[in-house]
């Protein structure tokens, strides 16, 4: 078995091994994965902290050995907490790098960082204050960036911030947590999940208090949240139809 890291800000992580192929999901920088199976350009990776799955491109990380994934794997929180950072290599080049950036591997890539990290777990209470750094990303099919997000990218990244995981995609964050039977239930930081019209879990917010949520829509907005599902403010209809809600913390 094989190991790598991400030395770069945000990386694309494809569906299938090409550059044209759709982006399923991001390697931010620190993010260190198994790889299952090298080719000459492209490698196929999982993920230490979600287990998603994806092709790399080869230029665009750092083989590590297995005791250093070891080790990444049992260190503490140690994430970038600004929008936009920088780290620095021994020649003073710089690589600026997204929140919530793993910051553990900066020894194994020979780094060093003078910005502000998160090194423990927050109250729920900051899940919200957390998620309104990403209001008006636009949404990105794949993203997990302030630069370009999609729905579960958003609650992933929001509660990853935070000190907790989440799964990648919407459907696998269903899974997670304990359902609530009513909206009056649930409590700020909590996730709302909704289903298309074959039943399949395709969306993903955050629930505010007083019926409101944020989510990641053509951009991270925030609109009315009822038992129907997510009424759009601007257009005055509803967008999305609930289907389960879950406390996760």
């Amino acid at each position: 078995m094989q190991y790598g890291i991400c030395n770069l800000g945000i990386v694309p992580i494809r569906l299938e091994p090409s550059d044209t192929s759709e982006m399923v999901t991001q390697a931010l920088y620190g993010d260190y994965f198994k790889v299952l199976e090298q080719r000459k350009k492209w490698s196929r990776i999982r993920f230490a902290f979600d287990k998603y799955e994806g092709w790399i491109d080869n230029k665009q990380y750092l083989e590590i050995e297995e005791s250093s994934y070891s080790h990444l794997n049992s260190s503490d929180i140690n994430l970038s907490k600004d929008l936009i950072e920088f780290v620095a290599d021994a020649s003073n080049n710089l690589y600026p790098i997204p929140v919530g950036s793993d910051l553990n591997g900066l020894n194994i890539l020979q780094h060093h960082f003078d910005g502000t990290s998160l090194t423990s777990k927050s109250e729920k209470a900051h899940i919200i204050t957390s998620a309104f750094l990403f209001l008006n990303t636009p949404y990105l099919w794949g993203g997990k960036t302030p630069f370009g997000i999609d729905c579960s990218g958003f609650t992933q990244m929001v509660y990853k911030i935070n000190g907790y995981k989440l799964l990648r995609d919407a459907s696998e964050q269903a899974t997670q947590g304990e359902a609530l039977s009513f909206i009056e239930e649930s409590e700020p930081g909590d996730l709302a999940f909704f289903d298309n019209a074959e039943g399949h879990i395709t969306h993903v917010g955050i629930i505010m208090k007083d019926n409101y949520i944020i989510h990641a829509h053509g951009k991270v907005r925030i609109d009315r949240l009822d038992h129907s599902g997510i009424y759009n403010i601007d257009k005055n209809i509803h967008t999305h139809k609930l289907r389960v809600i879950k406390k996760i913390i």
